[in-house]
């Protein structure tokens, strides 16, 4: 049986302007783009979600929202050192760590709780070290398996604290919203509710043939997810699934010797960063969002491999030329490669947004 924590530090970019900044604190904080530059944003503090900002909103709404909080630039730069600080202290305690991003991760404790500590105090004297050394608030979840860590940690924010015991997981679980589940998005829940399931429980009740019928491949995954089940082990090494580059227009546009100048660009982007992973792969796709920000992809598998910058811009293109339209204009351009035939891959965050 393994042990496992989800760590995830609360409101990350925005949490550490307030540790910085002493006059942030307590007061809401939008860390994103000028307005003016249609910027977005990247991390809203407590006091300002009570406003209903989000992260990936845009600035100008956020605004309008929360019209009194405190516009802040991004500093990734600094952003970095404070995770690598706390992701410094999550290697002290084991040496099973598995990032998901700046401001989460993975732990596998197995090896403590076998030793004699119990998970509630594993995560408490965590919790107690983060705030102690580096200054941040971290909200904790504790199980036998990572989808309920991972849940487990997303109930009582910020700076919760919940532990499920072995044997409790499908306890825990039966009554809380089947959106919860990993694997079950806005789609999914919709049509469960169809089929009058709202709740985990209500989920990990129905026979294997009907979840085969719903979910397909992902049937055993996900009835075992719903039942507590999850026996995924905690990866140190996670692999690149899509590089990708997109960029958010300073106005819309709809000319095609324009968008394809920024595809051009882009292509270029994606392609000398394959070159310098060693990545070739099968998969080329776009990313559009128009005016009115309806957000979509289209992609296309090619017959082999491929990291050729002329190979991306031309494929993308096809399939970015297949949207024009005369009452079409477009605020963000992606573009990505994946299905990729390597095995050795290193993680490659979005470029240009």
């Amino acid at each position: 049986m393994r042990h496992i924590i989800h760590a995830d530090l609360d409101a990350f970019y925005a949490s550490v302007e307030q540790m910085d900044h002493p006059q942030y604190r307590g007061k809401p904080v939008l860390v994103g783009g000028s307005p003016r530059s249609r910027g977005v944003v990247a991390a809203a503090s407590y006091e300002a979600r009570k406003y209903g900002v989000h992260s990936a909103m845009p600035t100008v709404t956020a605004i309008r929202l929360c019209p009194h909080g405190i516009l802040v630039p991004p500093r990734f730069d600094r952003y970095h050192e404070v995770s690598g600080q706390v992701m410094g202290i999550f290697h002290q305690l084991t040496g099973l760590v598995e990032p998901l991003s700046l401001d989460e991760a993975y732990l596998d404790v197995t090896h403590l709780v076998k030793a004699g500590q119990e998970p509630r105090s594993i995560a408490e004297n965590l919790k107690r070290r983060v705030k102690a050394e580096v200054g941040l608030d971290l909200s904790v979840g504790a199980g036998t398996g990572k989808s309920i860590a991972k849940i487990a940690s997303d109930l009582r924010k910020p700076n919760g604290l919940v532990v499920v015991p072995a044997g409790y997981e499908s306890r825990f679980l039966a009554p809380l919203p089947v959106g919860k589940l990993s694997g079950i998005g806005p789609k999914s829940v919709e049509l469960l509710r169809r089929e009058n399931i709202k709740t985990i429980g209500q989920l990990a009740a129905q026979p294997f043939d009907w979840f085969l019928h719903c979910f397909g491949k992902r049937a055993g995954a996900i009835r075992d997810r719903a039942r507590g089940e999850d026996r995924e082990p905690v990866h140190t090494g996670r692999a690149t699934r899509s590089v990708s580059s997109e960029c958010t227009f300073p106005q819309d546009l709809s000319d095609a010797a324009a968008l394809y100048r920024e595809l051009a660009g882009l292509a270029s982007r994606v392609a000398r960063h394959l070159a310098e992973k060693e990545l070739r792969g099968r998969t080329l796709g776009v990313k559009l969002r128009l005016a009115d920000f309806t957000t979509f992809t289209r992609q296309t598998t090619l017959p082999a491999p491929t990291r050729s910058e002329e190979t991306i811009r031309e494929t993308t293109w096809k399939l970015l030329a297949a949207e024009l339209a005369p009452d079409r204009a477009f605020r963000l351009l992606g573009v990505g490669v994946s299905s990729f035939a390597e095995v050795e891959q290193l993680a490659l965050p979005l470029l240009g947004v």
